[in-house]
């Protein structure tokens, strides 16, 4: 690289939750997607994990944000001082001159021209000369070392933090998509509904989100059940604090809405999907991506209810961004990708 290589390559998977940047095949940034701004001057104090230990306990003057909101961008601010952020804590090599960043970012699959937009803003305010975007199942097909341009159908289920999307690929290009905003933090949300209803107990995201960690889970039978999770907060009548131990049981009785309308928006993609390719997704098995992948149980409850193999991905939460990686060296090659 030295001092003439002017160019620096790097792949961006811009997630509601996470954010993954990979330079040179290999992560450099993995970070949570929270920024903390100084409420009067409007200036930068934290991103990533400092951000997020901030998340509920800042004082008047800070105010912290999650920049992207189901998998769009919310706060185009924000976004732009995250990602500018997030591209200089990438370890540099001695440049003379500040490099110019050529990139690839991934989008949810269904992006209106004004969200496309405002990723493309985005990348370019924080430094991007040259930005391409992929479309997230593409880059989750091309992550878990899938050919998209094989005149065969591939079927992704990618459940981000913001959005699940869910889509049909063949000869490099998309068949049949559906995109929903029910994901990761909706379950989330279903955990702190369902502690106030059931237990009378006030939590916030961050114990709600460990919650789902340690015994989230989309069946109430599993053959290797985990221990119950003791839960701290306050109870919402008296103020005073409870403990609460939290079975994965109930947690899969909190997420049954949410991973019910998952499995609504699966059937109405593959009502779409063409015959020859429905064959072949019926042989192969369709993939789960995505930190929603990891929920115990899900996929042997959408194999039940599809009647399809669902195969969780290998490192299904780094599958986009290694897809975008991926994307970045082959720019020339795959017509796919937007400018």
């Amino acid at each position: 690289m030295g001092f003439f290589s002017l160019t620096q390559e790097i792949a961006i998977d811009l997630g509601t939750a996470n954010t993954i940047i990979i330079s040179d095949d290999k992560v450099v940034v993995d970070e949570p997607s929270y920024v903390a701004l100084d409420r009067r001057t409007e200036k930068l104090i934290a991103i990533g994990k400092k951000a997020q230990m901030m998340w509920g306990k800042e004082p008047e003057q800070i105010r912290t944000l999650r920049p992207l909101r189901d998998g769009v961008i919310a706060d185009f601010y924000a976004a732009e001082q995250m990602i500018r952020g997030m591209i200089e804590k990438i370890p540099t090599k001695n440049h003379l001159f500040k490099p110019s960043l050529k990139m690839v970012v991934c989008i949810p699959s269904g992006s209106t021209e004004v969200e496309i937009r405002a990723v493309r803003d985005s990348s370019e305010h924080a430094g991007g000369r040259d930005v391409y975007m992929i479309f997230e199942p593409m880059a989750a097909a091309l992550g878990i070392g899938l050919d998209v341009e094989a005149p065969e159908g591939i079927m992704i289920v990618d459940i981000g933090g913001g959005t699940t999307e869910i889509a049909v690929i063949s000869l490099g290009g998309i068949v049949a998509n559906k995109s929903i905003k029910i994901a990761g933090d909706d379950f989330t949300d279903d955990i702190v509904q369902y502690m106030s209803r059931q237990h009378n107990m006030r939590i916030g995201e961050a114990t709600a989100e460990r919650i789902k960690v340690e015994v989230g889970s989309a069946l109430t039978d599993l053959e290797d059940a985990p221990e119950d999770y003791i839960v701290y907060g306050a109870n919402k009548m008296t103020a005073l604090p409870m403990e609460v131990p939290v079975s994965y049981q109930e947690v899969a009785h909190a997420l049954e809405k949410s991973i019910a309308k998952i499995e609504v928006a699966v059937l109405s993609a593959l009502e779409q999907t063409p015959p020859e390719l429905y064959a072949d997704l019926a042989k192969k098995g369709i993939y789960l991506t995505g930190g929603g992948a990891l929920l115990r149980g899900l996929a042997k409850r959408l194999t039940d209810k599809i009647q399809i193999p669902f195969i969780v991905a290998e490192d299904p939460l780094h599958a986009v961004a290694r897809g975008t990686g991926i994307a970045l060296k082959n720019v020339d090659n795959f017509q796919f990708l937007l400018r």
